[in-house]
């Protein structure tokens, strides 16, 4: 594994062992605990990076079987730079301004939910091994575009960016709400 990959893994790590320290001492109720009808649950948080985080695997196969297909706007490295930086710089405020997430990425978790410790576990294990085999298209600056709109478009080094900062952004919201 390269330097950088390696460093990706051990955030992911890390963030997994913080969220298992924080949260898997809580009873179900907090978890599920809704400070206000705006702001997303302990669990909701959770459900929310393991659904985001899995509409990139489907980009991820088809890299991986040759099947992927880039939109026109990705030939030009200026879009790339532009979107990839938005995008990062959006999620890595620490969850200090609110956004609005997309539909398809809103949380579905049902009310006493207790395994959603145990997949979030298992997804960031998934997680860890689409990077590494991700690792030869980082290596040539692939451009893969956003699994909710194919003209947003990014490298995949900075689509792993942005979901590990994008984790972290949902683990200090997460955090926030047992305080």
């Amino acid at each position: 594994m390269n330097p950088k990959t390696e460093k990706w893994i051990q955030s992911i790590d890390s963030i997994t062992q913080v969220s298992l320290e924080k949260f898997s001492d809580l009873p179900v109720e907090k978890l599920h605990l809704k400070p206000n009808p705006k702001t997303w649950s302990i669990a909701e948080n959770l459900e929310h990076l393991i659904t985001i985080n899995s509409t990139y695997f489907p980009i991820f196969e088809k890299l991986e079987k040759g099947r992927f297909h880039g939109a026109f706007i990705a030939r030009f490295p200026f879009f790339t730079k532009l979107f990839g930086d938005m995008i990062y710089k959006s999620v890595s405020d620490g969850g200090n301004k609110k956004q609005r997430t997309f539909p398809l990425w809103e949380p579905k978790i049902n009310q006493g939910d207790t395994t959603i410790l145990a997949r979030f576990q298992q997804h960031q294990e998934d997680l860890k091994n689409w990077i590494k085999k991700m690792e030869p298209f980082v290596e040539k600056n692939t451009v893969i575009h956003s699994p909710a709109n194919k003209l947003i478009v990014y490298t995949l080094e900075q689509a792993i960016e942005i979901i590990i900062a994008h984790e972290q952004r949902h683990l200090e919201q997460a955090g926030r709400i047992i305080v």
